[in-house]
């Protein structure tokens, strides 16, 4: 080093740090400093600060001659003051997390454009269309750093913000809080514009197989000087700050699954994404471990936003088990609220759900029964309360087993005790703790928890319940129970055991009535064949004189079997069998089909072997069993049933056994199977002719089969249906009852349902509702549909399909019940669109009869869905023969009675002839409730659009006059066009407004 160089150096080394006389800025500026500063420990003014204060002096606005405000002039002072800026944000590794808690949006807006300047992106250019593959790794990175940046502050600005408490109100410093608001709002509303861009750059991005390398203060000192004394090291692979691939790619993971959860809560569709994104960021950061030096991601938040994703995206059960938060959440979601009882219970021996979750669960149900509502319709309130107590049971339970303080709310809920909430408190406790594999401490705060229990009850009954149960017998010593006994005595003002002596409680599990209770309430709960078998042994060596199949009035048998059951002359086996089929099916009605086999099965094999009667009783219940369980399963999803199944079906409708009682629903069903299932050939052409005369729902079921077999032939041959429409007149006709009085007139005194039918109308209306076959649904629809249109007094007839195969005329009106026809066609409909809400001609329906009955809100917004099922929501063109000109002219009407006479007129242009008259008279009125002069792009018609013009100006409405002329100076409308630009221009307008329309009525 020579002489001068030294001295210059220690002169600069012994120069002072802070500079008396100038800013901080212009001193790092002038002295070349900035690297020097951001080496210190702890630099002040800190690096943020610098960027902020370099980019403020950038971007200060200058002054010419004419005192006249300038943009800040592109010299170069600014320059370097930019390059600086940009130094420090590289000295601070671009760690956007930094950036954006310390750097405002406009701020770190500017940063990055100028980043994106320095970094030779073209400016204009869309980001999207560059391919990241072909840029140099600098540009390449910078483009990422923004479209990252854009969608983090988009998703950040989604969140609630807790608003700063406002000081002493100073005037220049609200107008600038006020500037820099508005201009965060500006940026914002542009990020949101491009943010579907922003997604696809940073998606191509994870498509990229190479390092990317971003900008360090020695490539910016390098880009600095002139190009040609750079030799391109700034464009080649090796300049710069190296981030590997799975480092970048880790961070735009994340940042995409944020930005996909955020979308979400528009478009659930999209959680899926989300939960894409966040498990790949998992599996990086695994891969990355410790190794990262430039990833920085909030595992916590992470974990969180996984947890969130499996609550709202359950994977597949096959692939993925669903967790208990997916379980709860999906459960609440539907108000199934049994379930999440059972999730409770069951997590009480795992412990994986937080109490402060379960907490949540259960305030929210409190809540629901407090509002006197809820989100299910097969709970009442009541039924609410009992959840509640349920769910607090079972939170209590865990607390206990932690070994925490019993909650306020059990005490509350159970300060009136009764034998259902003591049953499932004991169930709760038993099922909450594994004897065999509990700790002592586990099994002595249970213990604890019984005894209180039993020392909080007056009632004597129910104390009894619980001291007599398995669970308290096991856990409890004899000591114990004598010291609870004491306990319970000096406590007699209460129980008032001083009036009347009672047994001891040390003495009740050796009483042969408590001994008998319990096994009852076991006999009650258990589902098990075996043990049921051996608690009835148990019960009659006991005792003789019960009947123990009345234990519970909830056991019961239809009474076709019952009389044949307690003809059983031994007693045991009367009651066994009895239970067995009682509980069988009741578990088939609760849908616990796994259960109700087993049952069924004992049941077959115990009454195979002494009667043949009661065993096809059981083949006949096992073949409805079967029926059910596969149209809850696999027929769901469209599964046909297996060849046997169908095989038995006809078995039994075949069946010639005398003396075998019959239940009328497993017919029911029987037929309704072969139907749905499209057996129509063998209910048309191989069903005995027996059948026909003695089960009214085969010959239903023989005659709806023929007439979907029928209905692609002429009119002539369709004999069925002729047939079919006879058979339901006769079930919908009444019977009217004569009185003659003393005068000798005869009066009217009632009507009743006709007996002549082969069935009452509710015995047809429960039958069509175990029908899922969209074809036999329609036919049954069309049928009552036009029953209901020959009514003399009928002023708006409903449509249908297939509804000319009907006759048209029926010889005596006065027998049918046209009101329970109508109310019929109502259910119908209902049940048919909670099958398929998609079918538009069932839709048609259901808004032709909110037409007839003058609720033309309700029919718009069928016609429409009727138009959307069926044209992709309009982004196809409706088919004529779902908008006929008899649909448009009913949407023209509900719409002109709502006052909205614009859709008046704009439809008017649907019908295959223009309605001049009606739509110009609607343009006259001037009270309309619709948008009116937003609806003219919608119209195509130049004579409508001429008319509105001629009617705007006649009004003196300028405004809206200019729209109109507006509209009708499109290009595309002009009548030299080629009659397929046309077509085209009207479809675009249909389209755009039914979407409109949609929007509106949905």
């Amino acid at each position: 080093m020579s002489a001068e160089a030294a001295d210059r150096e220690a002169a600069t080394s012994s120069r002072p740090c802070t500079p008396p006389q100038t800013s901080w800025f212009e001193f790092l500026l002038e002295e070349s400093l900035l690297e020097k500063h951001l080496r210190k420990p702890c630099p002040d003014p800190a690096p943020v600060q610098l960027i902020v204060q370099f980019l403020e002096q950038a971007s200060k606005p200058s002054v010419n001659e004419q005192n006249q405000v300038q943009p800040p002039p592109d010299n170069k002072r600014n320059r370097i003051l930019k390059l600086l800026a940009l130094k420090v944000a590289a000295h601070l590794k671009w760690d956007l997390d930094i950036l954006e808690k310390s750097l405002s949006v406009p701020v770190l807006n500017m940063l990055l454009n100028e980043l994106l300047c320095i970094s030779k992106v073209p400016p204009g250019t869309k980001h999207v269309d560059m391919d990241l593959a072909t840029l140099p790794p600098t540009t390449a990175m910078a483009i990422l750093l923004y479209n990252r940046w854009a969608i983090r502050t988009i998703v950040q600005s989604s969140f609630p913000v807790k608003q700063a408490k406002p000081g002493p109100p100073q005037l220049s410093v609200m107008n600038q809080m006020q500037q820099e608001k508005e201009l965060t709002e500006n940026i914002l509303k542009v990020l949101k514009e491009q943010a579907s861009d922003s997604i696809l750059v940073l998606e191509a991005a994870l498509k990229l197989n190479k390092d990317l390398y971003v900008h360090t203060m020695r490539t910016l000192d390098l880009l600095a000087v002139e190009p040609g004394m750079v030799n391109g090291e700034t464009e080649s692979s090796t300049a710069g700050l190296k981030i590997r691939t799975e480092e970048m790619q880790c961070q735009v993971c994340y940042d995409l699954g944020a930005a996909y959860f955020q979308q979400g809560s528009t478009n659930s569709a999209v959680y899926e994404n989300a939960r894409e994104k966040f498990f790949r960021t998992k599996e990086l950061i695994a891969e990355i471990g410790s190794l990262s030096l430039h990833c920085t991601i909030d595992e916590k938040r992470l974990a969180g936003y996984c947890q969130a994703c499996d609550v709202l995206v359950p994977s597949d059960s096959t692939s993925q088990q669903l967790t208990p938060y997916s379980q709860v959440h999906i459960c609440l979601r539907s108000g199934n609220y049994q379930d999440v009882v059972k999730i409770f219970i069951e997590d009480n021996l795992t412990f994986s759900l937080p109490v402060q979750f379960r907490q949540s669960v259960l305030r929210e149900l409190f809540q629901k029964a407090q509002q006197g509502g809820s989100t299910s319709v097969f709970y009442r309130n009541e039924d609410l309360d009992e959840i509640c107590f349920k769910v607090c049971a079972c939170n209590t339970v865990r607390d206990i087993l932690e070994g925490r303080a019993i909650s306020v709310q059990f005490n509350q809920l159970f300060l009136r005790p009764n034998k259902e909430k003591i049953d499932f408190l004991l169930e709760v406790c038993s099922r909450s703790i594994n004897l065999e594999k509990a700790s002592d401490s586990l099994k002595g705060n249970m213990a604890a928890f019984l005894k209180n229990v039993c020392l909080g009850l007056e009632d004597l009954q129910y104390v009894f319940m619980i001291s007599s149960h398995e669970l308290f017998i096991t856990l409890l010593k004899d000591e114990e129970r004598k010291l609870l006994v004491d306990q319970m005595r000096k406590r007699s003002p209460r129980v008032n055991l001083c009036i009347k002596p009672v047994t001891s409680f040390y003495d009740i599990p050796a009483s042969a009535s408590v001994n008998i209770g319990q096994l009852e309430h076991q006999l009650i709960l258990s589902v098990d064949p075996w043990r049921i078998r051996q608690i009835l042994i148990e019960l009659h060596g006991m005792t003789s004189e019960r009947q123990f199949w009345t234990v519970s009035n909830k056991w019961e048998v239809p009474s076709v079997y019952s009389g044949v059951i307690l003809g059983i002359k031994d007693n045991l086996t009367r009651d066994l069998v009895y239970i067995l089929m009682a509980k069988g099916l009741h578990c088939s009605t609760v849908k616990d089909f796994s259960h109700a086999k087993q049952l069924f099965a004992a049941c077959l094999e115990l009454v195979t072997e002494f009667s043949p009667k009661l065993r096809q009783v059981m083949l006949n219940e096992m073949l409805l069993l079967d029926i059910h369980t596969h149209e809850a399963g696999t027929g769901q999803s469209g599964e046909r049933p297996p060849s046997d199944l169908i095989s038995r079906v006809r078995g039994y409708l075949e069946m010639r056994l005398p003396d075998i009682p019959l239940r009328q629903v497993i017919a029911e069903e029987c037929v309704a199977f072969m139907l749905n299932w499209r057996e129509n050939e063998y209910l048309t052409l191989q069903v005995p002719a027996f059948l026909l005369q003695n089960n009214p729902y085969v010959k239903l079921g023989q005659l709806l089969a023929a007439t979907c077999k029928e209905l692609p032939g002429p009119k002539e041959s369709r004999r069925t249906a002729k047939d079919l429409w006879e058979v339901v007149v006769q079930i919908c006709s009444v019977s009217s009852q004569h009185k003659r009085g003393n005068d000798g007139r005869v009066s009217l005194i009632k009507q009743r349902e006709s007996t002549l039918g082969i069935m009452y109308r509710s015995e047809l209306l429960s039958f069509i509702k175990k029908l899922r076959e969209p074809l036999v649904l329609t036919i049954i629809l069309s049928l009552f549909v036009k029953l209901h249109n020959v009514r003399e007094d009928i002023v708006n007839d409903i449509t249908a399909e297939h509804i000319s195969i009907w006759p048209s005329s029926i010889p005596n009106l006065q027998s049918v019940d046209f009101e329970a026809v109508a109310i019929t066609v109502k259910e119908l409909v209902r049940y048919a669109l909670s099958i398929n809400p998609s079918t538009h001609s069932w839709l048609i329906i259901q808004a032709d009869i909110y037409f007839a009955t003058n609720q033309y809100s309700a029919a718009l917004h069928y016609y429409l869905q009727a138009g959307a099922v069926c044209s992709d929501f309009f982004n196809k063109a409706v088919p004529p023969d779902v908008y006929t000109d008899q649909v448009i002219k009913r949407m023209i009407k509900c719409c002109s009675l709502l006052n909205c006479h614009t859709q008046v007129a704009i439809l008017c242009q649907f019908l295959r002839e223009i309605d001049y008259k009606t739509a110009f008279k609607s343009l006259q009125e001037q009270n309309s409730h619709d948008a009116m002069d937003s609806y003219y792009d919608y119209i195509w018609d130049v004579t409508i659009l001429e008319y509105l013009t001629y009617l705007h100006h006649k009004r003196g409405e300028t405004d809206k006059r200019q729209i109109a002329i507006k509209a009708i100076g499109q290009t595309e409308l002009n009548a030299s066009n080629p009659e397929e630009v046309l077509q085209l221009a009207a479809q675009r307008r249909k389209k755009k407004f039914l979407q409109a329309m949609a929007k509106l009525y949905f």
